[in-house]
């Protein structure tokens, strides 16, 4: 299977991309590819692609990577959506939202002895029990401790 795709060339910090067609099963080592359709500087945003050679390939049935798909949408060769390239965003889902591993789990009643029969916590309460700051017991102030160690004296009744 034949793929249009960017074969990066150009110094370190200075990207520049050629268009070309490459065998899908081979990697694309060394320059080896089968035409070049065209080139891509990002740095200088200075783009050629001729049109009639990628039209030709797409109809022999080469592939566009989703990049090179989006740069002939833009340049109107193919006449397609844009593909979302961009990376999936890792922030926490919102505060309705709840994965699926943070659901309840539901114990099975034949799993658990008749006395032990309790729904398990999910491991967002566990950590909070856990994490929750222990009391600790109150100490006796430092006159009571001086004299916790002493007898109390004997109170004398006083009789009239």
């Amino acid at each position: 299977m034949l793929r249009i795709r960017l074969f990066r060339i150009g110094k370190k910090n200075q990207p520049s991309y050629k268009i070309v067609v490459v065998d899908g099963k081979r990697a694309s080592r060394g320059g080896r590819f089968v035409e070049e359709l065209g080139f891509i500087n990002p740095k200088t945003k200075e783009q050629k692609i001729d049109a009639e050679k990628a039209k030709y390939w797409i109809s022999k049935g080469a592939q566009p990577s989703d990049t090179v798909h989006n740069l002939l949408t833009k340049e109107k060769i193919i006449e397609d959506k844009k593909i979302a390239v961009h990376k999936k965003s890792k922030k926490k889902p919102a505060e309705g939202e709840v994965k699926t591993e943070e659901k309840k789990l539901e114990v099975k009643e034949d799993a658990m002895p008749e006395g032990k029969k309790e729904e398990i916590k999910p491991a967002e309460e566990v950590k909070a029990e856990e994490t929750k700051p222990e009391e600790k017991p109150k100490e006796k102030p430092k006159e009571e401790k001086a004299l916790a160690g002493t007898p109390e004296p004997e109170k004398k009744e006083e009789t009239k």
